[in-house]
């Protein structure tokens, strides 16, 4: 691929009010009118460049959503409070009573809740899949499939998910492919590779710094005016705003993604390349020895690596709670969930992030009872804490 996210995000321009180098946050809630009729054109959705209300747009958001239309080369996108907003309000826009989604059986506990446990409840159904088996995807469609959903790289156990075929498949029958990029932002751009939306948990790599919640909708013009749409846009209608201070926070932030998506991924190739020596049991997808190597390699921007996120196998709970406590008394990082953050994180998948999803699913889908998932950090002496890491195991 010759995409370089970065380079569409540094291309445009954006001013503050009076000039300043970084855009104006824009304290307010709502926004004045000289005329009646101008008021009226914005409430319909006619009227380009006017605000009307920040639950529906604000500036500062506006300026985040653009460059990140600008960064997965899309043609605009819109900005929520978490990912799980993103998640659920595109899902809800394109799906009513009586449609099917295939989805990955692998994929983050929260977006697994909310397709097995809460859309049934409006008779939407969900099928899933083993997202790497394209037969099996196949096999799952039915006449009122809508949707294939699934994650670039799955939560936690990190398989790449084919999008080319899989958008081939969707488009095939008339349903839409939403893929969910938050593990590797500027690695991957979804959207040249065929899906027809992207969406964001920016909490996480985006970001960069565990201080706020928020999530993305990346799509075309025609969508995202559908979910903001003051009659029937899910976006607009469950309000899921996120602050304009913090929208401009992650903004600046964006901007160094490029540079911290480098060392994420050349802190973790490191790692997994030393804990493979080891012979410990390893999932990272820059390893040769990842079932989807190849395919990785195939659709990535290559200038950005293979990502932050590895996962161990010890095993059993009791063993990864032992090293896991090792590891943060010697200081490697921190027992904590999420992900993207300048110091490294690590969990017990089966028992935290991915804990809705039922023990017996999680055996089948083969989420070891002992599985850590690591974020790693963007420490400078990466040599240092692997020798940590390697004297806690």
């Amino acid at each position: 691929m010759n995409s370089d996210p970065a380079k569409r995000i540094f291309d445009i321009q954006q001013f503050g009010e009076f000039g300043g180098v970084n855009p104006s946050i824009t304290d307010s809630s709502t926004y004045t009118f000289l005329e009646g009729e101008t008021m009226e054109e914005t409430f319909l959705g006619h009227m380009e460049g006017c605000f009307l209300y920040s639950r529906h747009w604000n500036p500062s958001n506006k300026f985040l959503a653009d460059a990140l239309a600008a960064m997965e080369g899309t043609e605009s996108a819109w900005i929520t409070s978490s990912g799980m907003a993103a998640i659920t309000c595109s899902i809800l826009q394109l799906c009513k009573s009586g449609d099917h989604i295939i989805t990955s059986v692998t994929t983050y506990g929260g977006t697994y809740a909310f397709l097995k446990n809460w859309l049934p409840k409006y008779n939407i159904e969900v099928s899933f899949v083993d997202i790497t088996d394209l037969e099996q995807v196949k096999n799952a469609l039915r006449p009122n499939t809508k949707i294939i959903y699934t994650e670039m790289v799955t939560n936690p156990l990190l398989q790449v998910s084919d999008i080319p075929g899989l958008a081939k498949i969707a488009h095939d029958h008339q349903a839409k492919i939403m893929v969910d990029n938050t593990f590797t932002p500027m690695i991957f751009s979804p959207a040249e590779l065929g899906a027809d939306f992207v969406v964001y948990s920016m909490t996480k790599f985006i970001n960069g710094k565990n201080d706020c919640v928020a999530g993305a909708i990346c799509g075309s013009n025609e969508f995202i005016s559908q979910l903001s749409n003051v009659n029937d846009g899910t976006a607009m209608l469950l309000g899921p705003v996120l602050d304009p201070l913090r929208s401009s926070s992650i903004l600046k932030n964006l901007h160094t993604l490029h540079l911290r998506i480098k060392q994420h991924s050349k802190n973790a190739l490191f790692i997994a390349q030393k804990l493979e020596e080891m012979d410990v049991s390893i999932k990272y997808t820059g390893l040769p020895s990842h079932p989807q190597h190849e395919l990785h390699t195939q659709l990535m921007n290559k200038q950005y690596g293979y990502g932050g996120m590895l996962a161990i196998d010890l095993e059993t709970e009791k063993r990864a709670n032992e090293v896991m406590f090792k590891m943060q008394q010697a200081n490697i990082g921190y027992l904590a969930v999420s992900l993207g953050y300048f110091r490294t994180l690590f969990s017990c998948s089966g028992h935290s992030t991915s804990s809705e999803i039922p023990a017996e699913v999680q055996k089948e889908m083969g989420l070891s009872d002992g599985l850590v998932r690591f974020s790693v950090g963007l420490d400078n002496d990466i040599e240092e804490i692997f020798n940590r890491i390697k004297s806690c195991l």
